[in-house]
């Protein structure tokens, strides 16, 4: 039996892709499978994240691909942050039908963590792909340079 974590939205994190502190954000939540070393995710965005042509935001689906790249760090029990990332816009990404999403790391160098998610259709289509540069940083680093922290 497959190792699988499911990763709610945090009710004190007010963070737009995965907070559900957040009136206003995604609210999204993945599996982490930690023996396949994955995240996975599985939704419908929604009329609320229509771009101008009626299909996905562009700035939408790169939340959707940084959240899948960025939830890789519990797998080693650490925090990074995203320092680069690209997208590549193969198709257009429906707002009213189901996508998936799925994440993994491709290389690890010091501090950074090579990482890349793609969203396909449910036919497995591939719709949009991203590539994530993500440097771990200590967690007395948040306390620094936020030491009153909202929500």
């Amino acid at each position: 039996m497959p190792n699988v974590v499911k990763l709610e939205p945090n009710p004190a994190n007010r963070c737009f892709g995965c907070g559900a502190a957040n009136p206003l954000g995604m609210k999204l939540t993945f599996d982490l499978d930690v023996d396949a070393r994955r995240t996975r995710g599985s939704f419908t965005l929604g009329p609320n994240y229509a771009g101008g042509a009626g299909f996905a935001h562009g700035g939408i689906i790169a939340v959707v691909l940084d959240e899948a790249m960025g939830k890789l760090s519990r797998l080693a029990n650490e925090q990074a942050v995203t320092a680069e990332m690209s997208v590549e816009y193969k198709k257009p990404v429906p707002i009213d039908k189901p996508i998936h999403v799925e994440g993994w790391q491709e290389e690890e160098k010091g501090r950074n963590r090579f990482r890349v998610a793609e969203i396909r259709d449910i036919q497995g289509n591939l719709l949009a792909r991203g590539k994530g540069r993500f440097v771990t940083v200590p967690q007395a680093h948040f306390a620094e340079v936020n030491p009153v922290k909202s929500g």
